[in-house]
């Protein structure tokens, strides 16, 4: 079932809000190698990369992206019955998590910008079923949720907020749709610092990664080929070189705590997994009175 739209409430297609944040933004550096596309760039690199997405994370993540999920899903503290949001759901993967957890009589509502992307996520939820659970997908824009103010009990994105043109607002609308006191929970790869870590690290994102997407690349475009169809070279490759250059643009686990907090969010905290490859943030979302005094 959808959520509650807002009156104002963007389509989901046409000018978005995360597009509109760009043009305010202004000119930046842009491209894969820049780790910075525009909403529109970000959109068509995910509905080209969906057929591989899944195999590329478990891939370059030796399959533990599932276990940084299942973590983040248990921070969000939902509970049988509660109804919670996964934004830039993707493939779904976070999705199912949260699931597991407001079963039974719970409700997941799974929101993405890339059509594509959705449509495995059903494909995934079909497969899978959902029982006991009501588990919906569709299409939303991060920048502006078309969902009511306290509309779930908790929110998380997953691998998604590097792609938020405008984090703060991003940051603001999961919070705004998150009733006080309910959480909101940031999953985001990280830089690690500590040594052979941080080495190992880098000559992984910056060479193994964008070498994966090649090869990724190679095996799309002869699929296509096979098809009949034509697939642009490099479209796969070039999303796996913006991949690690996102992640040296995004802020530190420090910086991004005290982001959460100027959306509004309190009681925030943060622990880092796998030797600080990844972050995972918690914050607590203020309730009305809070947000009527803007503390």
């Amino acid at each position: 079932m959808a959520g509650k739209l807002r009156a104002d409430a963007p389509a989901p297609n046409g000018s978005s809000a995360e597009e509109r944040a760009r043009d305010d933004q202004g000119e930046e550096a842009s491209g894969p190698a820049a780790g910075r596309l525009g909403a529109g760039e970000v959109r068509e690199m995910f509905d080209r990369i969906a057929v591989v997405y899944d195999a590329m994370n478990t891939a370059m993540t030796a399959g533990l992206h599932h276990r940084w999920r299942a973590r983040a899903a248990a921070l969000a503290r939902a509970r049988p019955g509660d109804r919670v949001l996964d934004v830039a759901t993707g493939t779904g993967d976070l999705a199912f998590a949260l699931a597991a957890h407001v079963a039974p009589g719970g409700e997941v509502v799974g929101c993405d910008f890339s059509e594509a992307m959705l449509e495995r996520a059903r494909a995934k939820a079909r497969a899978k079923g959902t029982a006991g659970v009501q588990l919906s997908f569709e299409a939303a824009d991060a920048l502006g949720l078309p969902y009511a103010a306290d509309s779930f009990d908790a929110a998380a994105v997953g691998f998604g907020a590097r792609n938020f043109q405008d984090l703060r607002r991003g940051l603001e609308e999961l919070a705004r749709v998150v009733r006080g006191g309910g959480r909101v929970v940031v999953l985001e790869i990280t830089m690690p610092e500590i040594q052979p870590l941080s080495s190992f690290y880098k000559l992984w994102f910056d060479g193994l990664v964008p070498a994966l997407g090649r090869a990724a690349g190679t095996i799309s475009r002869m699929r296509a080929l096979a098809s009949g169809n034509e697939a642009p070279p490099g479209e796969v490759a070039d999303a796996y070189t913006y991949l690690p250059n996102s992640v040296k643009r995004f802020p530190a686990p420090d910086e991004l705590a005290a982001e959460m907090q100027r959306a509004g969010l309190s009681e925030v905290s943060h622990e880092v997994l796998a030797g600080g490859i990844v972050a995972i943030h918690v914050g607590t979302a203020p309730g009305r009175a809070q947000r009527s005094a803007g503390t």
